[in-house]
This record gives C-alpha cells, sequence and structure tokens, in this order.
C-alpha cells in the first residue's frame, strides 16, 4: 500500500495539522517519526530563493529546474523524518519539528535535510502528522518508510536529500538529479 494520508492514519499517525496552523504545543515531546504531506488539489509552486536559513555558510536553495526535478507527481508524502531523543535525552518530536518550522523562518538549522519544503511557496498549506515510537525504534521506521516509499516511487520523497539507515547499513552518495554539489544518500546494494 502506498504511504499516503490514509495509511498512516492506519498506521498510526495523528496530527494532520497545516503548517500554518500547527500549534507546537499540542505536538509531543516523545520520540518519534513525522510525515510531511500535500493536501488534496495542491499545486506546487517553486521560490526562486529558498526562506531557510543558512547551514555551515551555504545557500540551501536549489535552482528552479533542480527543485522542480526533485518533485514527485502522484506522491502524498513530499517529507518523513525522525525525532530522536539527542546525546542528552531533551529532544522529540516538539522541538524537532519546532526547529524544522523555525529553519523554514530563516533561522540557521543543526542539519539541512528537507530544506526543498522551505523552497515551496506555500508551505503552510502542507499537513505535517506524526508517530511517537520508543526511541529505540526511531531509525528503524524511518528506514522502513523510506524503503517503502522507494518502492512506490524509485526514489526518496521530494524534500529527503539523504536516505534514513539503520546504524551499519552501507551507503554510498549520489548526486541529486539537476542539483549543484548536493548529494542524496542511497543504499549500497
Amino acid at each position: 500500500m502506498p504511504i499516503n494520508k490514509h495509511s498512516l492514519r492506519e498506521d498510526g499517525f495523528t496530527g494532520f495539522r497545516t503548517l500554518a496552523a500547527l500549534e507546537i504545543n499540542r505536538i509531543p515531546q516523545r520520540t518519534g517519526i513525522f510525515a510531511v504531506l500535500q493536501p488534496a488539489g495542491y499545486q506546487p509552486r517553486f521560490l526562486p530563493k529558498s526562506t531557510a536559513g543558512i547551514f555551515k555558510k551555504k545557500d540551501p536553495s536549489l535552482s528552479e529546474a533542480a527543485v522542480t526535478t526533485e518533485w514527485i507527481e502522484g506522491a502524498d508524502v513530499v517529507y518523513l523524518g525522525k525525532a530522536g531523543a539527542g546525546s542528552k535525552g531533551n529532544r522529540g518530536l516538539r522541538r524537532q519539528i519546532q526547529e524544522f518550522i523555525d529553519f523554514g523562518q530563516g533561522k540557521p538549522p543543526g542539519h539541512w535535510d528537507g530544506r526543498l519544503i522551505w523552497q515551496l511557496a506555500d508551505p503552510g498549506s502542507l499537513l505535517i502528522a506524526w508517530k511517537e515510537l520508543p526511541a529505540e525504534a526511531v531509525n528503524g521506521a524511518e528506514a522502513g518508510y523510506h524503503a517503502r516509499f522507494r518502492e512506490d516511487h524509485g526514489r526518496l520523497p521530494f524534500a529527503n536529500l539523504v536516505q534514513a539507515r539503520v546504524k551499519g547499513t552501507p551507503v554510498k552518495e549520489t548526486p541529486v538529479k539537476g542539483s549543484t554539489g548536493q548529494k542524496r544518500i542511497d543504499d549500497a546494494g
């Protein structure tokens, strides 16, 4: 079954709020995974420059041609992410999603996976949903959803430029289609 709003609900995801109407304090603080989905009838328009924050002195923007190439017609999910506990045990879904949104508002991030969301003209209409999981299950769950998406579409969701993996799994880097030096990380094998 393809990954979409219906299948995610069946898998235990909750939320399904637009980014614009998201009340951050309603997101659980526990660890888990989250998905960003396009609403029904969504027509992507791409900005020439991302609204996202600068990462390691690098502009997160891709050319319009590169961003357009990354878009996957027919895919409901545009990003799949995770929220672990962090080294101090104080992270989780609420903090990770807040940082993700802050990144889209120009604040510097800790990483820039998901940055293509912030090159869409109307990211506020996108939906976000989450699923609480024990910390030890987060990496495997994210990798599993990435693998399922890849089975359906032949590659990762639009804004996932890095393949999730479980520790010890070999990876290889391949260039992002139409990009200017960014890499996608794919399973070796």
